[in-house]
């Protein structure tokens, strides 16, 4: 199911991203996982690589991973929209309703997770709105916590965070999104995830 899902990614073009893409940002990692990160939309390097997370960003978030035991192959990892905005703009919402429709709320559906990690304002309004949450414009008021919600026929927690990019942009944020993995964590924790 995974496989269709890529497949209809790879030739979609639903909104004017396509036009621009190298390639299309799947999502990657462990359809079994019971963890899901939700990042924003891809950057340069991942429509060069056609890889979620693989540039300097993923480098932050590949070390907190490890930091807190986690593996990346066995993590679930996509983004909101998959294909680059240009000149890394922040996803309109109009992409974001086509894409997470099609494709997000379908991978999320397949992996069955317990917990969904938010990278970002985008991610966390989206899982968070799609939850029953209303006004999520900032990423600090939710940031920090666990929200126990149903979403799509589950029932998961969400934990929103920083983008692991903003500590390439201000390092003041690594303190916080070090705090939300020990956080994470905690949770997995708890529910036996590691």
């Amino acid at each position: 199911m995974m496989k269709k899902i890529a497949s209809e990614i790879r030739i979609c073009v639903e909104c004017r991203l396509a036009e621009e893409r190298k390639n299309a940002v799947l999502g990657e990692g462990a359809i079994s996982s019971k963890v899901v990160f939700v990042g924003e939309a891809p950057g340069y390097w991942e429509d060069i690589k056609g890889s979620p997370f693989v540039g300097a960003a993923g480098k932050v978030l590949d070390g907190l991973l490890e930091w807190i035991g986690l593996v990346r192959k066995n993590v679930f990892i996509t983004n909101v929209v998959k294909c680059r905005p240009p000149e890394n703009r922040d996803p309109k919402p109009i992409e974001i309703a086509k894409c997470t429709s099609l494709y997000l709320d379908r991978q999320i559906v397949l992996v069955e997770p317990k917990v969904v990690v938010t990278l970002g304002r985008h991610s966390t309004a989206y899982i968070l709105s799609k939850a029953g949450f209303e006004s999520v414009d900032s990423i600090t008021k939710f940031r920090g916590r666990i929200y126990n919600v149903g979403l799509l026929n589950l029932k998961l927690a969400v934990v929103p965070m920083y983008h692991p990019a903003s500590v390439l942009h201000n390092p003041k944020y690594r303190e916080d999104l070090e705090t939300d993995f020990q956080l994470l964590k905690k949770e997995l924790r708890k529910r036996r995830i590691i």
